[in-house]
């Protein structure tokens, strides 16, 4: 024989009900013998306890319990009067005397499975099927410990047997899950998962060949594919492996289900009603593969800590503490303590938090009163993640992926046989927690989600390098790329799946106004993970939004020079809010572009490396301009017409030529070596004649020739052998003092030297240091462009997801 189990959303009317009845008919026809187990119908037991909860405040509830005998019937001569006559007179009785206890809801819930197991036996008898409703209280005897009823094995052992033996054959029994009855004959329900440990005792019972149950999932998975989408279905588990399981919370499973099943080895198939041919997840007799098989979730629980520095070395604090939860008939889960009595926490559910208070309270009043317990605290809604197979010794990755992401567990408690990890986070961290540690274990693809802020000439460029690399990126090191957001200075486009070429495309159509708090909103409510955002912008006001990104969980890579050449305080601030919230920010692009210029520094700096000169070309722009016209013959204006056209320069040139953009990359460098210098103490001299630095664009440009003269006579009055060159150059004495020279500055260096023989846009660097002696450290190459800043700036991305 099998016994079938069917659950309430399989047993929903439409779908559900079609495919449970075809599973049996097949069953039928195939000459398998079954017994069927039903649960009550969709969110009947939900329903039902609502109904009951609003009676007892004296709210009529005739509308809910109309439309709650609508669906019972759904439109079926099934004779259900007795049914509702039974909770009618509940009803009207709990809202006469405003209150009821667990015998009547144990009352109450029972009806939802008898009216669903002679729904089925119904519909099956009405297509020829013979069926039979079996009252499953005529067999289960329990103790009289309402709302969760322990059974008494034997008794109920022998008179399930005796009920079956003279059960008509060819009939299938449809049986109630869930209830059962006491020695007096009073309905008592046997608790959570209630119908699965019915639907395993009768499997036991009946020494049934196997047990099916059906749900609404395709069968046991590494974590619910509801909160995690990659979630792996496991084919094959040990009685050993799902009873651990069952002890973690995964939802289908409980541990009262497994126990009846695992005595005779019986085998157990958790099946998806609406995919019947597929082979879901079987529970059998077998060696446990071993490692880490799954990640189970339970919530609604509250973190109850009695703290008290009086209490240590006080023996029986422990048992005061759970002897006046029983007295409460409070039921505890996870228990923390530390080698000393000084303090404890555990958890209970959330409805019992409370209570759970007040009954210590009353227990510790005197030693309150003495000062030896300081507070009985509660925080409710919290939730619990177990890794069942971690072990304790190789938890440091996954611990330090959630702390990454800013999930800070209130408890971590290891089994007693070392091989499951659980950890007390708050419930609202819970989705975010199982993607994380998911990703982190099972080794698919970790994702990586991207906001990217700016979509001028390098964002724009950056976005189409990630579309063109993020499939190579997956393949090469399972890194999966989603950019979930672009945004320019007042509209933003956002999908929590990641946004699309076309969705990108088409940004002009798609894109809506937002702010940068209901930005973060979105992120958190769709429990986005392994955030980072790229500043791709030019804005000055833009940077004020770092602090809010790092204290919300994203790391940072800016092309942005802004927020480090700013005030001091404010980079100070910035760098210790990144320190607090464990978050990266990198920005190599701030100064050489594509160049490995900040990286080398901070390497070298770091490691103790006494550096005394850091000496230049830093900007492309300048770069092109001073070495074109330094080999040429054709006047500055010429040269500088070139640049323009070849789009080496801001569209106003004189942002370039002022020097202050190579003055804030001289200041990132200073800032690197920990010196504490300001903009202003930068000297810049500034390339724009002084009647010309103010006007339009327009103007400018038509006066380009008035730079002429003024550039021939430097480049004439220059040493034979050398060239124009306009260099950064940061020295002093860096060891002694809290800041440095720093000047910029057009100068005339040997033709013959590293920075005379810079060609094209190049930018050069000369790193200069005690070790090294005169013999500078040089980077040299590209320092302009928007292709080679964007390649920086995903190099940056790649980085911090290397250290992640």
């Amino acid at each position: 024989m099998q016994i079938l189990k069917f659950g309430g959303k399989s047993l929903s009317n439409g779908k559900g009900l079609e495919a449970v009845l075809s599973i049996i008919s097949k069953k039928v026809a195939q000459g398998q013998p079954i017994a069927v187990v039903v649960s009550a119908r969709d969110k009947a037991t939900d329903q039902l306890e609502a109904m009951l909860e609003k009676a007892s405040k004296g709210t009529l509830v005739n509308e809910e319990f109309s439309d709650f005998k609508q669906y019972q019937s759904d439109g079926h001569s099934v004779d259900f009067s007795a049914e509702f006559s039974i909770l009618q007179k509940i009803f009207d009785g709990v809202s006469l005397l405003g209150d009821y206890n667990e015998k009547i809801k144990d009352n109450t819930l029972a009806q939802g499975e008898i009216l669903s197991a002679k729904f089925i036996s119904h519909l099956l008898s009405e297509r020829g099927i013979p069926a039979q409703f079996v009252d499953s209280r005529a067999f289960y005897v329990t103790d009289s410990l309402f709302g969760s009823a322990q059974l008494i094995s034997a008794i109920s052992q022998e008179k399930t047997q005796a009920y079956f033996k003279d059960f008509p054959k060819g009939v299938v029994p449809i049986v109630t899950g869930f209830i059962a009855a006491n020695e007096k004959g009073e309905t008592t329900t046997l608790g959570r998962n209630g119908s699965n440990y019915s639907a395993s005792l009768l499997a036991n019972f009946l020494n049934a060949e196997e047990l099916q149950n059906y749900t609404h999932v395709d069968g046991i998975f590494t974590a619910n594919p509801e909160l995690v989408p990659q979630a792996k279905i496991i084919r094959q588990l040990s009685f050993e492996e799902a009873n651990e399981l069952a002890n973690f919370g995964t939802s289908i499973l409980h541990a009262k289900t497994i126990i009846p099943l695992l005595e005779k080895k019986i085998p157990l198939r958790i099946l998806n009603t609406f995919k019947a041919e597929d082979a879901g997840t079987l529970i059998c007799e077998g060696d446990s593969v071993g490692g880490i098989r799954a990640i189970s979730v339970l919530d609604n629980y509250a973190l109850i800590v009695l703290e008290g520095r009086g209490l240590l070395g006080k023996v029986g604090v422990d048992a005061r503490i759970f002897n006046a939860l029983a007295q409460a008939k409070i039921s505890v889960s996870i228990i923390s303590q530390g080698s000393s009595e000084r303090g404890i926490g555990f958890l209970v559910a959330n409805k019992d938090a409370r209570k759970a208070q007040q009954a210590l309270e009353k227990e510790f009043e005197i030693d309150v009163y003495n000062h030896d317990v300081s507070q009985v605290s509660v925080v409710e809604n919290v939730g619990v993640v177990s890794i069942v197979g971690q072990d304790l010794a190789d938890f440091d990755k996954p611990y330090n992926a959630l702390v990454r992401n800013q999930v800070a567990p209130f408890l971590i408690n290891n089994s007693a046989t070392g091989k499951n990890v659980s950890i007390v986070i708050h419930k609202k961290d819970l989705p975010k927690a199982v993607n994380v540690i998911h990703g982190e274990i099972f080794e698919i693809s970790k994702r990586i989600n991207l906001a990217i802020f700016g979509r001028g000439t390098v964002g724009n460029t950056l976005i189409q390098q990630i579309f063109q690399a993020r499939e190579d990126i997956l393949k090469r090191r399972n890194i999966n790329l989603q950019i979930i957001s672009v945004a320019d200075s007042k509209q933003f486009v956002f999908d929590p799946k990641g946004i699309s070429t076309t969705q990108y495309d088409n940004f002009a159509q798609e894109a809506t106004p937002y702010t940068l708090n209901e930005f973060i909103g979105l992120v958190q409510q769709h429990h986005l993970e392994n955030l980072l955002a790229i500043d791709v912008t030019a804005s000055k006001t833009f940077v004020e939004n770092y602090l809010p990104l790092v204290e919300n969980g994203f790391d940072l890579v800016s092309a942005n020079k802004i927020a480090n050449t700013i005030d001091y305080p404010f980079y100070k601030k910035l760098r210790e809010t990144l320190a607090q919230y464990k978050k990266q920010y990198l920005y190599e692009t701030n100064v050489g572009a594509g160049l490995p210029l900040i990286d080398t520094i901070k390497l070298l700096h770091h490691s103790g490396e006494n550096i005394t000169r850091i000496k230049g070309i830093f900007s492309g722009t300048l770069s092109f301009l001073f070495n074109t016209y330094s080999a040429s013959e054709a006047p500055f204006s010429e040269i500088l017409r070139k640049a323009i056209e070849s789009g080496y320069t801001e569209p106003d040139p004189r942002e370039d030529l002022c020097g202050n953009d190579v003055g804030r990359k001289l200041l990132i460098l200073a800032r690197e070596l920990d010196l504490e210098n300001e903009f202003e103490e930068v000297a810049i001299e500034n390339l724009i004649p002084e009647h010309l630095r103010e006007g339009s664009r327009e103007e400018f440009l038509s006066r380009l020739n008035e730079f002429d003269a003024i550039y021939q006579e430097i480049k004439d009055k220059a040493p034979k052998g050398t060239v124009l060159r306009y260099v950064g150059d940061l020295h002093g004495d860096l060891s002694q003092t809290a800041t440095a020279r720093l000047e910029v500055k057009l100068v005339a260096v040997p033709e013959s030297s590293a920075l005379g023989q810079v060609k094209g846009a190049d930018s050069i660097f000369e790193i200069y240091t005690e070790s090294y002696g005169e013999n500078p450290i040089v980077i040299q190459g590209a320092g302009a462009g928007a292709a080679v800043t964007a390649r920086g700036v995903f190099g940056d991305i790649l980085r911090i997801i290397g250290n992640k």
